[in-house]
Formats: structure tokens, C-alpha cells, sequence
């Protein structure tokens, strides 16, 4: 079981967002408006596994402080973090080495204003 089953990072501009994701991820995100006054972005993943999205709706406003999270940074989080400013965000903290069994971080702040935290073993 994973500590975590779903998550919803909150955008104010969708297209903005979606893109600024897509081209940081390198990967298409599919668009969800089944649920009445919301937008949603699906993150790609494998079933079974923790999905998420980008959403957009009147109750939820972006921000910095909070929780955070950790997406996965693939083999490399560091060539997520060359295409963030690119796409309109900023590096918040450099790849940066925590220790052998933990691998390293980095986080940046995306197109919406949100701290998004990477996480890869390499």
C-alpha cells in the first residue's frame, strides 16, 4: 500500500499549466471535465499506482506554502530542472544529493506560483 493514493495541485491558468507540465515532463497530459465546475489534467501513470492532476476549480487557489510533494524525477531529476524556467517556472532548489539510499531533490516553482519537490535516485 502506498502512503499516498491521489493528489491535486491547484492551477489558476489551465492552459498555462498544462503546458508548463507538459513540456517539463516531456509528456501529454489527457483532460478531464467529467465533474461540473472543475477541469482536470491527468498525470500519467501505471496501474495500479498513485495518480494525480492539475486542477482547476473556484475552491482552490494556487500557493507556495503547505503541503508538498515529490514528483518522480525519472532516472535524472536534473533534466526536468533544465526545462523548468523554459516553461515559465524557477528553480527553488538545485539538484541537490541527500545521501545513497535517498538519492537527490530539487524542487521548482511552476507556472501557477506552486513549490513542486523532484525526487530521483541518480
Amino acid at each position: 500500500m502506498n502512503a499516498i493514493n491521489w493528489f491535486e495541485i491547484p492551477v489558476s491558468n489551465f492552459e498555462r499549466a498544462a503546458a508548463f507540465y507538459e513540456q517539463i515532463l516531456d509528456t501529454k497530459f489527457p483532460l478531464d471535465t467529467s465533474f461540473p465546475g472543475m477541469r482536470m489534467a491527468m498525470f500519467p501513470y501505471a496501474e495500479p499506482g498513485v495518480g494525480g492532476c492539475l486542477f482547476e476549480s473556484q475552491e482552490v487557489r494556487p500557493h507556495a506554502d503547505g503541503v508538498r510533494i515529490y514528483l518522480n524525477g525519472g532516472n535524472d531529476l536534473g533534466m526536468i530542472l533544465n526545462r523548468v524556467v523554459a516553461a515559465g517556472g524557477q528553480v527553488v532548489m538545485p539538484k541537490t544529493f541527500l545521501r545513497e539510499d535517498i538519492g537527490h531533490i530539487g524542487m521548482f516553482s511552476d507556472s501557477e506560483g506552486n513549490i513542486i519537490g523532484l525526487h530521483s535516485m541518480a
